[in-house]
């Protein structure tokens, strides 16, 4: 998964009984799921799930409390209306909702199906805090991003058993997904429409496949191997596949060519969706990973330049998990209980390394220059100095879910990428230049694969025995345990210095770090928690957590952010300002003179060496091999 922060994106700008399990295939076990996208009301989609018969009393049935890659509690039970399950005769059974994702079915021998009603996400007022691109959108005949674990279930036993899904569409419009089709038909029963039917092999396989239902705007990329779907939902037609190609072109070129011989997919997926902010729709920003596709979505006001910007750095960190955790991951990871998770220790894996990779791929194949590279590294170790640097990393992600581990979660992509560019350094630095760690990556990947998970204890020992001895201390001080990293001492090793200096920012974004966030369930501002304020802010007497009320009399909220960064642009220094702040339930009044804000900033600089020293030997093999 990856974020993007709330301020930073908008500143860029009834079937039933048992027949249908027979269609196309052979009668075989199976749960067979019917959503119908054309008697869509009040924007809920009518879910029906037709299971293999039960033999014993009570059955449970379960909409997933969470799911892999959010690190996050979002309860999508609470989605669903009108729950009920019919027996053979028609009738209603005795059915006990025992918490917000769960139901108990009575005399469940005599179940034939089961069906209620799904609400979307994006129209609820502040989307109740699920990240959009793990969230869901239901626009009668304009778009339904499915994401299917807001839409369908599972039964205890049947989780790793086959599903069909059956989806009936107006004819107009086009599932975009990775999810393989088995077949589209004209659908007997509603003129102008479709029905499409999916397979998948177990229930992991039905959340691992979002489906995106749109009138089509595609385009196919196809690159050394790999043909990828680029689906685009632009509702004002600001964008469209066939400009956004280019970009996608290039980047999975550039990915393909860093990965080298690494091959485990032939098709992908990227399902983009283009938010308007001024509605009331999607407002996470961001990415979520499957193994063969991701869902984007970002503010449909970006520029063109700005969305294939994001678009890099943000598709090419999913692009990325191809690697880890959809080849390399433990078994609380393969065997996920989304309604009971147990998280594992590796986050400065999953997610740290693939961040890392997502900008050391840009460096390698000559998309950004290495003081661009020595940039994005700088803003990292900046961004984790506002978490714990002494908190253990394993301990954090095995704790992700719970106060106060899940406030140092976005860390992972500052902290957790700075590790995998120290185990890299070091790497190189003891295999005298010639392997890092995507050679290692690749060798983890052998060793697992997608369907062989890994004991979460044991992945450590793993590397060292696949690497150096040298490399458990690595851990002991810097992974598992709480020794902060001396960076200093990790760039001497390639032939680069950190200083700090004083440097000019702006008002209410330090780069691509924003002061401000928004609160989507009450569509507030706030001065984030955790982060060094600017001078400006600091004099001003701003606070973090303050609540944002009013600026010079305007009244400001997630809605509107855009106008406050916009128009901070255009102060002048001298000029008065006023701030109207919540802070502690009480309102506070601030008021002073517009001064340049400024802030530390690191820096990271190259040390003018000769070609002959091996520091510079081995930045070149960190950057360029």
């Amino acid at each position: 998964m990856k974020k993007i922060l709330l301020s930073i994106a908008l500143f860029t700008a009834v079937i039933g009984c048992k027949a249908p399990k027979s269609i196309n295939t052979p009668t075989i076990d199976r749960t067979v799921v019917n959503l119908d996208l054309l008697n869509i009301k009040d924007d809920k989609v009518k879910v029906t799930i037709d299971p293999e018969k039960f033999t014993t009393q009570t059955v449970s049935f379960h909409i997933p409390k969470t799911v892999p890659g959010t690190y996050s509690i979002d309860n999508y039970g609470r989605l669903i209306d009108n729950f009920k399950a019919i027996d053979y005769l028609g009738a209603e059974l005795l059915v006990v909702k025992t918490d917000a994702n769960s139901w108990k079915i009575d005399n469940a021998a005599n179940l034939d199906k089961i069906t209620y009603l799904v609400n979307d996400t994006f129209d609820i007022d502040g989307e109740k805090g699920v990240f959009s691109p793990a969230g869901t959108n239901i626009e009668k005949d304009k778009n339904i991003l499915l994401n299917l674990h807001g839409f369908v279930g599972y039964f205890d036993d049947l989780k790793e058993k086959p599903y069909q899904i059956i989806i009936n569409r107006p004819k107009d419009l086009f599932g975009s997904t990775s999810l393989k089709l088995s077949e589209s038909v004209d659908f007997e029963k509603a003129p102008n429409s479709k029905k499409d039917v999916y397979l998948a092999q177990r229930y992991f396989d039905v959340v691992d496949n979002p489906i995106m239902y749109s009138k089509p705007d595609t385009t196919y990329v196809n690159v050394e191997g790999i043909k990828v779907l680029l689906s685009v939902y632009s509702p004002n037609k600001i964008h469209t596949a066939k400009s956004i190609k280019p970009q996608i072109q290039k980047m999975i070129a550039a990915q393909k060519r860093f990965l080298g011989k690494i091959d485990n997919t032939s098709n992908y997926s990227i399902l983009l969706y283009l938010a308007e902010p001024e509605k009331l729709d999607a407002k996470g920003f961001g990415a979520l990973e499957h193994h063969t596709s991701t869902v984007v979505i970002l503010p449909e006001t970006m520029p063109l330049e700005a969305l294939n910007s994001a678009m890099t750095d943000v598709v090419s960190h999913e692009f990325f998990h191809i690697l880890t955790p959809l080849n390399v991951h433990a078994e609380e990871i393969h065997y996920f209980d989304y309604n009971n998770p147990k998280m594992s220790q590796h986050l400065w894996m999953y997610e740290g390394v693939t961040e890392y990779f997502a900008n050391l791929f840009q460096v390698n194949q000559g998309l950004i220059d290495n003081q661009d590279f020595y940039k994005r590294v700088s803003d990292q170790i900046e961004s984790s100095k506002n978490y714990n640097d002494s908190l253990s990393f394993t301990y954090m992600s095995k704790n992700v879910l719970d106060e106060p581990y899940k406030d140092e979660y976005y860390n992972v992509y500052q902290k957790g990428a700075l590790i995998g560019m120290a185990l890299d350094i070091r790497l190189r630095e003891l295999s005298k230049g010639k392997t890092g760690i995507l050679d290692l990556m690749k060798k983890l990947s052998e060793k697992y694969g997608k369907n062989n998970p890994f004991k979460d204890d044991q992945l450590i020992s793993t590397i060292v025995s696949l690497t150096y001895p040298e490399i458990q201390t690595f851990f002991d001080n810097y992974v598992t345990g709480s020794t902060p990293i001396p960076y200093d001492q990790f760039f001497e090793k390639v032939g680069v210095t950190l200083a700090t200096e004083e440097a000019p920012t702006s008002f209410f974004l330090d780069g691509q770090v924003p002061y401000i966030d928004g609160n989507p369930e009450n569509m507030k501002l706030f001065f984030r928690k955790g982060i060094t304020l600017n001078s400006f802010l600091k004099k001003l007497g701003v606070q973090n957590g303050d609540v944002i009320k009013e600026i010079n009399g305007t009244s400001y909220t997630i809605q509107n952010v855009y106008d406050l960064i916009m128009g901070s642009q255009s102060w002048t220094e001298g000029d008065e300002v006023s701030m109207l702040l919540e802070r502690d339930d009480e309102e506070v009044l601030l008021t002073g003179k517009i001064t340049v804000p400024t802030t530390q900033k690191t820096t990271i600089k190259e040390m003018e060496l000769p070609v002959t020293d091996m520091r510079v030997k081995l930045r070149n093999a960190w950057l360029k091999n």
